[in-house]
């Protein structure tokens, strides 16, 4: 089954997905960062999309 190109939001909005790049895509725009930045962040506290939030100070 292929991915639903038409949905524009994370298929979960509680985590962050860094291995779907239109998710990562979503994410950097969400957060104002680059991949780099998400990717060290999620590295850094999780894939929980509120302690990602917090690491950037939203």
């Amino acid at each position: 089954m292929s991915d639903d190109l038409s949905k524009r939001g994370p298929q979960d909005a509680a985590r962050v997905n860094v291995h779907e790049d239109w998710e990562v895509r979503y994410w950097c725009k969400t957060f104002s960062c680059t991949e780099q930045e998400l990717k060290a962040a999620v590295k850094a506290v999780g894939v929980s999309a509120a302690a990602v939030r917090k690491h950037f100070g939203k």
